[in-house]
């Protein structure tokens, strides 16, 4: 166990250096557009281009790779994610940063199917859902603490600071996963067999299930800063206070849903996805009395990161024997959910309803719960389905 114990905390620990370069372009924009001579709306665009290259660069990724030993793969990606991130670490031009962004982004759907796939293979079966969470925890944590202390790295030191940082950290993940990640040998499914996996109808709609629910939340939490400043009169510094707060409670509860989907997958599931669609639907009467808001925020914080171990276990579960290619565009969904989250809620407070983004986002959760009845049909036995969710390995002890 407390090897398992070590595998775990070491790919957590590259899942957040790689989580943390996801968001982290976000705080340094304006430093970033004037020193590259383009507009803060133009450097936006160096987001856009991650989230493009997990979305559709994941996938192709993880085919390419299928048929190679799994931690000569981790390494490989941890390594590429390294070149990205020195690429945009050195980059003259915008357009080589672009390029940087896009090696990083490449690496990173692919590494964190990996890496949850090896979480579920080194635990004993009842303790999948934990497993998966804890490896999860790493982009909570990300988002907790990286990308803000990445930013004010930014500030001190100069944009290209934090991706100075983030390749060592990468370059520290790699020896790190040399040391202590088992051997294991490739896979022996086929690529079509991993195709074949993903184009079940289950499948499909798990995928479905997690891009709208998070979009829902993203239509919110995108715009959650004016929200709480224009709206319910908040000062910055305490925003800042109750980002942080949303952040813990992401983290509380990834890991509380990594024990629940233990016990009983699809009540997991449709818990969260119900609390989602309680929140979001109050939010906007909530947003308008200062400790209903912070009530909601903390509530909001605790089911936004709670549907990840659910969803992938479903995956999991529905996969079988060929489950990286399935999590890996499952993790391109979670991404592709907060695009059309982030696009239709600019959309919505351009047309002045920045109050109401929590009405919208509720519909999106409302469709991820009822499609979590078609991934999970009423009345299926889900006792103890980790011990069916986990690939066929002999746990690590």
């Amino acid at each position: 166990m407390r090897k398992s114990f070590v595998i775990l905390a070491a790919l957590c620990a590259s899942v957040f250096v790689v989580g943390t370069s996801e968001y982290l372009i976000a705080g340094l924009l304006p430093q970033m557009g004037g020193d590259l001579g383009v507009s803060v709306g133009t450097a936006g665009q160096a987001v856009t281009a991650y989230a493009l290259g997990v979305v559709i660069g994941g996938p192709l990724v993880t085919i390419a790779t299928a048929r190679l030993p799994r931690k000569g793969v981790a390494l490989g990606l941890m390594l590429l994610f390294a070149a990205g991130s020195a690429l945009s670490a050195w980059a003259p031009t915008f357009a080589a940063l672009l390029a940087g962004r896009v090696v990083s982004s490449l690496s990173h759907a692919a590494f964190l199917a990996l890496a949850l796939v090896t979480a579920t293979q080194v635990v004993p079966a009842e303790r999948v859902g934990r497993a998966v969470a804890a490896v999860a925890s790493g982009f909570t944590v990300a988002t907790l603490l990286g990308v803000p202390l990445g930013a004010l790295l930014g500030e001190r030191a100069g944009w290209r600071a934090p991706f100075v940082v983030l390749t060592a950290l990468a370059l520290a993940g790699t020896a790190l996963l040399a040391v202590v990640m088992p051997r294991q040998a490739a896979q022996d499914t086929s690529i079509r067999e991993e195709l074949r996996v993903v184009a079940r109808r289950p499948v499909l709609v798990t995928v479905a299930t997690t891009a709208l629910g998070f979009a829902g939340v993203m239509l919110v939490f995108a715009y959650i800063a004016p929200l709480l400043t224009q709206v319910t009169g908040f000062t910055a510094p305490v925003v800042s206070g109750l980002l942080l707060a949303y952040g813990a409670g992401s983290f509380a509860g990834n890991l509380a849903a990594g024990r629940l989907t233990d016990w009983s997958l699809s009540a997991t599931v449709r818990g969260v996805f119900g609390g989602l669609v309680g929140v979001l639907v109050v939010f906007p009467v909530a947003v308008a009395w200062k400790p209903s808001a912070v009530v909601a925020v903390l509530l909001l914080g605790l089911l936004a990161t709670a549907t990840i171990a659910p969803l992938q276990g479903l995956i999991l579960k529905h996969a079988g024997a060929a489950p990286t290619l399935a999590v890996s565009v499952n993790v391109g969904a979670f991404n592709l959910g907060a695009a059309v989250g982030s696009a239709l809620g600019g959309a919505i407070v351009a047309a002045g309803g920045l109050r109401w983004t929590g009405l919208a986002g509720a519909l999106f959760s409302l469709l991820g719960l009822a499609l979590s009845y078609l991934a999970v049909p009423r009345g299926t036995s889900t006792a103890k389905p980790a011990a069916r969710m986990a690939p066929e390995s002999a746990p690590v002890s």
